[in-house]
Parts: structure tokens; C-alpha cells; sequence
């Protein structure tokens, strides 16, 4: 019999992927789900699905029983209305108790996705896994809050674990930056200031592969590594690379980021006391003011790490399965 991989967010996007790339790899997958119908839907027939909730000490225990390895990816996106007591139970409670059960059973490796959303927006960089933390939103603070248990447990504890950090994640089936495209695709993207900042995009299918190379090797014990594309990319030219795949001309009007700010403070003055998500916030705006970009050099010599999959080519993909899926 194959060894019997757990995971968490098995039916969000990058928990898809993983899950359908460890079935094509001849592992038996069981997965934690809150809906049996979606995981059934969306994932293959072989794995065995356990119907709970993260915030359930007896689902999780179902889904670590017997593992040889837990891949711990769940997580809450931030929306605005969400009270930071949700974000608590999900990134760091969970992940304690998931700990918990890990060293329980006897769990042989234990690889917890975090994000560089823990770096905040550094200010030096490119930045590496020795930069300091600087959370400023709660998702950010409760993600980081829930890596640091991570080490902590590997470190006090011997339960031999890894933690990886995703940089700006995509691919087909990625409906976080779908915006982005359906924009630029739709001719009715505007620059917020200049586009001279710069993000990281790591393809989905690489964060994979990095994610199952840090699952195997074992010497890396409590260590964190940065997964993200071969290099950064200043905003204006991955919008351009976007607008070239969608044959779709970008106009050279960018719009002034100061009034666009405010506007998305005023928006948030207004919307939080009647707790509606506003049309626009701070931190959708600081996509075009705050520059992330990521050294992966620690990876690629410890993981052999190598991301294959060029910016030209995943920005291709994501596009064809948008188009597949009616949304361009």
C-alpha cells in the first residue's frame, strides 16, 4: 500500500493541485473538507474524503491518523467583514491542534504552507528568509503567528517539519487575481500610479513541485523557504505581459494613486460600522504601491528547487483555463 498523505485545503486552488499531483504520483491522499459535494466535485475519486471543520479536534485527528505526511494548507483569504477571531481559529489554533495530532500519531514529516505575507512589504530587497517579520493586517499577524508555532513544535518537539512561504501565487483555477486579468482582458484596466513596483509570482504548478521536494527532504528540519518564480517583475510589465496574451491593448492614462488611496480609506470609514466589505480598501491598492520581491536561492541549493514554468507561459495558461471557465 502507498503512504497515506493528509492535507488541508484540499479543495482550494494550490490544495488542488497538490492533491491532484500527489494522485498522478501513486499516493494515497485523504483530505479534511467542510463539504464532501465540492471535494467530490473538484478532486479525484480515489482519495478518501473527511467531512469536518479545521475548528473540529476529532476531524482533525480522523484526517492524521495514519499519515506518513501532513501537508497543511488551508487558510482564510481576508475580506474585510471577517472578525479577527475567525483568522485566529483558522491559522493558528487549527494549525496547533493539527501539530498536536501530528506528534500524536507519529507523523513522519509535517510541511506547513505559511505565506510572504509575513514579510509585509520588506524594505530591503529582494528579500530572503532572514528578513525580518513586519504583519501589519490580521492575516498576516495570525499566519505569522501560526508559522512561528510551526518551528517552535518542530524545534521543541523533534516532529520533523518544513515551512514554505508562497510568493504571489497563480495559475488556472486561481480566482484571487482574476480581477487583474478579466480587467486588462477587458480593456478596462488602469495603472494606479506607475507600475514601477515590483511582485513575485510563483505558477501553482511550481509551488507544488517546490512544496513535495521540501516533503522529502528530511535534513531540512524547522527550516522556512521562500518558493516563488525564477525572478521578480515590476507591475507594468507583467500587466503588459497579460495585455499581450489577451490581445488586448493597455492604455497609457494610469490614474494618481494619492486620490485612489483615500478614496479606498473613505470606502472603508464608511462600510466597516455597517460591516459591509467595501468596493475598494487599503490593501487591494497597496498591489500598486508596495514592491515584494523574494531571493529563492535557499531553495534551489538546499531543495533543489527550480521553478520551470516562465511568466510568458503560466500568465498562457491561467489565461486559456479563464476562457475555459467563462470568466474571459
Amino acid at each position: 500500500m502507498s503512504e497515506l498523505i493528509a492535507v488541508t485545503g484540499g479543495t482550494g486552488f494550490v490544495g488542488t493541485h497538490l492533491v491532484n499531483r500527489l494522485v498522478q504520483e501513486g499516493k494515497q491522499v485523504r483530505v479534511l473538507v467542510r463539504s464532501r459535494k465540492k471535494a467530490q466535485e473538484k478532486l479525484p475519486p480515489s482519495i478518501e474524503i473527511i467531512e469536518g471543520d479545521l475548528g473540529d479536534k476529532e476531524a482533525i485527528d480522523q484526517l492524521v491518523n495514519g499519515a506518513t505526511q501532513v501537508f497543511h494548507v488551508a487558510s482564510i483569504l481576508q475580506e474585510p467583514s471577517t472578525p479577527d477571531k475567525v483568522f485566529w481559529d483558522i491559522h493558528v489554533e487549527a494549525t496547533r491542534h493539527l501539530l498536536e495530532a501530528a506528534n500524536k500519531y507519529k507523523v513522519e514529516r509535517f510541511i506547513h504552507f505559511s505565506t510572504i505575507g509575513v514579510l509585509g512589504s520588506p524594505k530591503v530587497i529582494p528579500a530572503n528568509e532572514e528578513s525580518p517579520y513586519q504583519t501589519k493586517d490580521i492575516y498576516q499577524i495570525t499566519k505569522c503567528e501560526a508559522e512561528k508555532l510551526a518551528i517552535k513544535t518542530f524545534k521543541e518537539t523533534g516532529l520533523s517539519g518544513v515551512v514554505i512561504r508562497p510568493a504571489a501565487v497563480y495559475g488556472p483555477g486561481d480566482l484571487r487575481l482574476l480581477k487583474l486579468f478579466k480587467f486588462i482582458a477587458n480593456g478596462k484596466f488602469r495603472m494606479i500610479g506607475k507600475g514601477n513596483v515590483y511582485n513575485h509570482p510563483v505558477y501553482v504548478e511550481d509551488l507544488v513541485s517546490g512544496a513535495l521536494l521540501a516533503a522529502e527532504k528530511k535534513e531540512s528540519q524547522a527550516q522556512v523557504y521562500i518558493i516563488g518564480g525564477e525572478s521578480p517583475v515590476l507591475l507594468k510589465d507583467w500587466v503588459a505581459i497579460i495585455s499581450r496574451t489577451t490581445n488586448q491593448p493597455i492604455t497609457k492614462h494610469a490614474v494618481p494613486f494619492f486620490p485612489v488611496w483615500c478614496a479606498a480609506v473613505l470606502c472603508e470609514l464608511i462600510c466597516y460600522p455597517f460591516k459591509i466589505d467595501p468596493p475598494l480598501y487599503r490593501r487591494r491598492v497597496q498591489f500598486f504601491s508596495k514592491s515584494r520581491a523574494f531571493k529563492i536561492d535557499k531553495a534551489k541549493k538546499e531543495l533543489n528547487y527550480q521553478p520551470k514554468v516562465s511568466l510568458e507561459e503560466g500568465v498562457k495558461q491561467t489565461c486559456e483555463w479563464y476562457k475555459q471557465h467563462g470568466y474571459l
